[in-house]
């Protein structure tokens, strides 16, 4: 395996090969420049399809037969259901019961839910996961039981690997809470509705097969229609596709905790003090309980000085629609709704928007929106003093998170990562991060409850907020008071040699490998 790691621009051992295909390693932010043309599926004919356009099956087993189902095929999912996703395990069920072997499995995200997979990792059935790995799959592949090496993408990076012939999908099973016989589906009606589905937009456009599973039929034409059914081969009728109640697996209540609820009051203070908000603005606040608080007080702060948000970025939740429904924001361009007040309010609200990777992260594309965002807020398991940030492990090395939009929302006008100083008395700040997912040069501030760090790159915004009145403090001082609460330095994880998965950056290239734990 050493004969197949290098050194990439960023100082980081990686792969060249990643499953027997080559690998491009990290060149720095907006080096990489691809080459060549889209992707695209096999021509298909009308002639080879139902004229009255019902496209049913009677089930799933019959549709991957249908679709020429065999060994070494790249099946596709979708997570838009989360933690609550009933279809990805019945896929590779019927899979095992046709004795097919070696299936490479290409979600959007991978949750605790999907345990029940590890039976046909073990068995053969499928041979590795590029995508995230939450929970018990991220512990299963950093003890080094997966076959192939795994791949973590970003969502962005999700769609430019499919657009770019970096993943070939050969079938694509969609799980959809509404779908007319022809295949047109969307996911905002129905009992198992869970919002938009964008994160499978790709797979319905650059699949061989496409095949719609569906708890709710309706008659033709299902409008909306948030994918065609001009694009499906299949639809399937199960019994339930999703249990909506579970899409809120994440943290999406407001935190308690008095240091995170201070976190979240300097972040907004933070964004107030650097000219940020003002009328027009735009944000992006993820689903955590800090996030969920800093858009409380930014909230708060807007209704005082009567500004209006141009748009918010979602993850929609219940506070970003009652700042929609208050007229706080003209629009919430919406890529996945967090729980069931965002599901109805992509239903009901013409303001709420159903986007997609395409238009929100795609790298390789001509613009994106996630540049065009004044200011985002995100999470990070790991910090260093070069302001690198950790979202896939821990310090302990265990993979145990996917990248999801992290690594495109750091393209912002300003990253801010508000994180505590410790989690289970464990800095996090490090010297280095244990995994590299978000180079320095793009995140702009870390907040803490014991300081605020602005990278020295962004002197613009070290000089509006000089005289705040904030916490303002240097990364490495940060690290050191931590360091002294905390008895030390986190000791480092011990690794084996071989790699276990690789962590691609937004354009396609390897920004990091993890390796197998000792």
């Amino acid at each position: 395996m050493k004969d197949n790691l290098v050194l990439n621009a960023a100082g980081r051992e990686v792969v060249t090969e990643i499953n027997g295909v080559p690998a491009v390693p990290y060149q720095g932010v907006g080096k990489f420049r691809p080459e060549g043309r889209k992707a695209a599926p096999p021509v298909p004919t009308c002639a080879d399809y139902p004229a009255d356009g019902n496209k049913v099956v009677a089930d799933l087993r019959t549709a991957l037969m249908k679709a020429g189902l065999r060994d070494g095929m790249t099946i596709s999912t979708h997570h838009h259901f989360r933690n609550g996703d009933l279809v990805a395990n019945r896929i590779f069920d019927a899979a095992a019961e046709l004795g097919v072997k070696d299936l490479r499995w290409f979600p959007s995200a991978a949750f605790p839910c999907h345990e029940p997979l590890i039976r046909h990792l073990d068995s053969g059935v499928i041979h590795h996961i590029e995508g995230s790995m939450n929970g018990p799959l991220g512990d299963y592949a950093s003890a080094g039981k997966m076959r192939g090496l795994g791949v973590l993408r970003s969502h962005g990076g999700r769609y430019q690997a499919v657009q770019d012939g970096e993943v070939h999908i050969d079938i694509a099973v969609i799980a959809a809470p509404t779908s007319d016989p022809f295949g047109n589906c969307n996911g905002v009606n129905g009992p198992s509705a869970c919002g938009g589905l964008g994160f499978a937009l790709a797979d319905s456009q650059y699949a061989d097969r496409v095949i719609v599973v569906t708890d709710n039929l309706v008659p033709y034409p299902c409008v909306p229609w948030q994918l065609m059914g001009n694009n499906v081969d299949s639809v399937v009728v199960v019994d339930k596709v999703g249990d909506p109640e579970k899409i809120v697996s994440g943290t999406t209540n407001i935190t308690k905790s008095p240091d995170r609820l201070l976190i979240a009051e300097l972040t907004a203070r933070f964004v107030e003090a650097a000219g940020i908000l003002r009328d027009g603005f735009s944000f992006q606040a993820g689903a955590g309980g800090t996030a969920l608080s800093f858009a409380l007080f930014l909230r708060d702060m807007m209704r005082a000085k009567n500004i209006r948000a141009r748009f918010v970025r979602g993850g929609s939740t219940q506070y970003l629609v009652d700042m929609l429904n208050e007229g706080l924001t003209d629009y919430i361009l919406d890529g996945q709704t967090f729980d069931l007040a965002g599901v109805r309010s992509m239903r009901d609200n013409p303001n709420h928007i159903h986007t997609n990777p395409f238009v929100s992260y795609n790298y390789h594309n001509k613009g994106n929106i996630a540049s065009m965002i004044d200011v985002v807020v995100l999470g990070a398991t790991e910090v260093d003093v070069h302001f690198n940030a950790n979202v896939v492990t821990h310090s302990d090395g265990r993979l145990l998170h996917g990248i999801g939009g992290w690594q495109n929302c750091l393209f912002s006008k300003c990253t801010i990562l508000p994180i505590p100083s410790f989690r289970d008395r464990i800095p996090v700040i490090v010297d280095e991060v244990t995994t590299l997912c978000g180079p320095g040069e793009l995140i702009d501030v870390i907040v803490t409850e014991r300081g605020i760090a602005i990278n020295p790159l962004r002197q613009d915004l070290i000089d509006r907020t000089k005289n705040s009145g904030l916490p303002l403090r240097t990364i490495e001082s940060l690290k050191d008071e931590i360091e002294s609460i905390c008895g030390g330095a986190p000791e480092k994880p011990r690794f084996r040699d071989n790699p276990i998965a690789a962590i691609k950056w937004v354009d396609g290239t390897v920004i990091d490998i993890v390796r197998q734990l000792q």
